[in-house]
């Protein structure tokens, strides 16, 4: 969006300060990322600002820049004023754009070929950069224990993460790495004993039978200790490899694999692979503690426990006294075959700011190692959501919160004046996508490695800021554009989208490209849903003022195009969060 335009001004600037391409064939994209378009609007034209430091950063590594001939760039049918402004302290060039080719710049290839003109943006914004392969691990739940809120955290910032990176055109591979082993999966197999559930009962409903079994355990071994002593033996024998109870921990653990994608799909989370703990047991890290060994990293301690040191003043367990391994050993393992089978660029963690230290030491050991793609692995961390369970309770398994939200949601469309109600089953699955809808926006607008409090009421509120209006307007979009009675044109003529509404979607829009830098390089959700929703508000105030219906059929279809080109611009952004744009609600 404006992409050429910007372009095109750094080439007039590299022209008057006689630059040669031959230097760098990548300094226009590289200099045009520091090219903004202006707030403001003065008069008629559109402003494009570059700062002055930016472009002396830019430019000076190679060549001395004399900042008077920049400021004397002769104006032509493109660029109708250069001038000096100082915002916000800091000196910048303005180049004022004629208002009719930069309507005409930002609309046209949209409407053309909206796939070439996303293709397109991707390019323009990592045009010298190659393309990554970016392992992403989220989500990452417990199969003996809730899917609670804070895995609900790391599967919508991670699915959002996955999701801009492959806008971006990078080629992601989304792993949900699902706790199966250690220590409390002894007490589970020791809680399904006591419990005596069939086969059966766990095939049909696994999560919460699990569930129910570990907690049992967890309760008996607290007033008796020989619970824990047969809970550590079981899985010990896991480790072993016990054919018998391995047979029952994959049946069991396919049962909740199935069910986890269940939740997944209300959510419309995917995976491209489902990886295990269990992967990683004592007998497949026997190579990892060897290679360790012989380059003199793992040191015994006087219990029995095998650390590793790191920069001589950091002792981290990797084997525990009675020879089992750590949660720690296994992402060892993990990492070591993921670089094996992917080759990656990057490897991202998005777990929550609680685990920092469990990540600084898995880092800690790959760099003692001295692999060198340890330096590309990163934790992407996030804050934890508070106050989160049912209305009516503590409940904190996901789908009795998705049923909630669902239901809630049902009875406000139900209430409301604004949507449109429809009936039976595709009446429930609306509601289930404006419920998710709901709490992934009210996650992602906050910034991301802060806690925060959850409010039902702020999250699931139809008015204000919210998934919903994000969803409202979709709607109303493709409402428009079915039943205006206009043809969308081929062609743009801007001349006829001079109104202030018109304007100020048009710059709307084209800031697009500007957010989605600023969204990947702090991998900050809340920078995109703001402008999403600030989004919402100018296309809602535009419907009041630019009609079709009942207007000059030329002028209608002008408008219709620009009410396309928001739709297209929204159903991207929303894409990109993580949201199912609906067409009807």
């Amino acid at each position: 969006m404006a992409h050429k335009l910007k372009t095109y001004i750094c080439s007039r600037i590299l022209e008057v300060v006689n630059w040669k391409t031959s230097q760098n064939t990548f300094m226009p994209s590289l200099l045009s990322h520091h090219i903004t378009l202006g707030k403001g609007q003065k008069g008629t034209n559109i402003e494009f600002c570059l700062p002055v430091t930016s472009l002396q950063k830019v430019l000076s590594r190679d060549k001395e820049i004399n900042m008077c001939e920049v400021r004397r760039i002769v104006t032509d049918d493109i660029i109708c004023e250069v001038h000096e402004e100082t915002i916000k302290k800091d000196v910048s060039i303005v180049f004022e754009i004629n208002r009719n080719v930069f309507i005409k710049e930002v609309l046209q290839d949209i409407v053309s070929d909206p796939i070439k003109w996303r293709k397109t943006l991707a390019r323009s914004l990592l045009p010298h950069s190659e393309e990554k392969k970016v392992i992403v691990e989220y989500s990452s739940p417990n199969i003996a224990k809730p899917f609670h809120m804070g895995h609900l955290r790391s599967t919508i910032i991670g699915n959002f993460t996955a999701n801009i990176l492959e806008f971006l055109s990078h080629k992601v591979v989304r792993i949900n790495y699902l706790g199966d082993w250690g220590t409390q999966f002894g007490l589970l197999q020791v809680g399904l004993d006591m419990c005596d559930y069939s086969e059966t009962m766990i095939k049909q409903n696994p999560l919460q039978l699990l569930y129910q079994a570990y907690v049992e355990a967890n309760k008996r071994a607290e007033i008796d200790p020989s619970v824990s002593a047969r809970a550590r033996e079981a899985f010990c024998s896991l480790e072993r490899g016990n054919t018998d109870n391995m047979k029952k921990w994959q049946l069991f653990r396919s049962y909740t694999e199935q069910e986890l994608q269940h939740v997944y799909q209300r959510l419309g989370i995917r995976f491209d692979e489902y990886r295990w703990e269990s992967q990683y047991s004592g007998k497949q890290i026997s190579s990892i503690l060897h290679l360790l060994e012989t380059r003199g990293l793992l040191k015994n301690e006087s219990d029995g426990k095998k650390v590793v040191e790191i920069n001589e003043q950091w002792r981290v367990p990797v084997i525990k006294s009675d020879g089992s391994t750590l949660y720690l050993t296994r992402d060892i393992a993990a990492a070591l075959d993921r670089y094996d089978q992917h080759n990656f660029t990057e490897m991202l963690y998005v777990v929550d700011i609680s685990q920092t230290d469990h990540f600084a030491a898995l880092f800690g050991v790959l760099s003692s190692m001295q692999l060198p793609w340890a330096s590309s692995l990163k934790h992407i961390k996030f804050g934890r959501i508070r106050g989160m369970s049912t209305r009516k309770g503590s409940v904190v398994f996901l789908s009795d919160i998705l049923d909630e939200i669902r239901d809630i949601m049902a009875t406000k469309q139900q209430e409301s004046h604004t949507t449109k109600v429809l009936l039976g089953e595709n009446n429930e699955r609306t509601a289930d996508i404006l419920g998710t809808s709901a709490v992934i926006i009210n996650d992602l607008k906050q910034r991301r490695k802060r806690d925060y409090e959850f409010d039902w009421n702020r999250a699931l509120q139809v008015q204000g800021d919210t998934g919903v209006k994000l969803q409202y307007t979709h709607c109303r979009l493709c409402s428009l554009e079915k039943n205006s009675g206009a043809t969308l044109p081929l062609e743009c003529d801007s001349s006829v989208l001079q109104e202030r509404e018109a304007v100020l979607l048009v710059k709307n829009i084209a800031r697009f490209n500007e957010v989605i830098m600023k969204t990947y390089e702090d991998l900050e959700a809340c920078i995109l849903v703001n402008y999403l929703l600030q989004f919402c508000n100018l296309i809602n105030s535009a419907f009041e003022v630019l009609q079709i219906k009942n207007e000059d059929v030329h002028i209608g279809s002008q408008r219709l195009l620009l009410f396309h080109s928001s739709r297209i611009v929204l159903n991207q952004g929303m894409k990109i969060l993580g949201l199912q744009p609906l067409q009807q609600m």
